[in-house]
């Protein structure tokens, strides 16, 4: 495993103003909108591989 991945981390892109929270390694295979430009993002699995925030600003 990568060594960043071990924990999560945060990505903030500012061009896009989009906060992204890397939970774990993995593919998404789907994203589940929990409220309105909050999305979590799932593996084949169901697990949780990562946390995406839109107009996070």
């Amino acid at each position: 495993m990568n060594e960043r991945l071990k924990k999560p981390f945060v990505n903030y892109d500012p061009d896009s103003d989009v906060l992204y929270i890397v939970a774990q390694e993995g593919e998404e295979e789907e994203f589940v909108e929990i409220a309105p430009g909050v999305n979590v993002e799932l593996d084949a699995e169901g697990k949780v591989v990562g946390v995406e925030i839109l107009n996070a600003s």
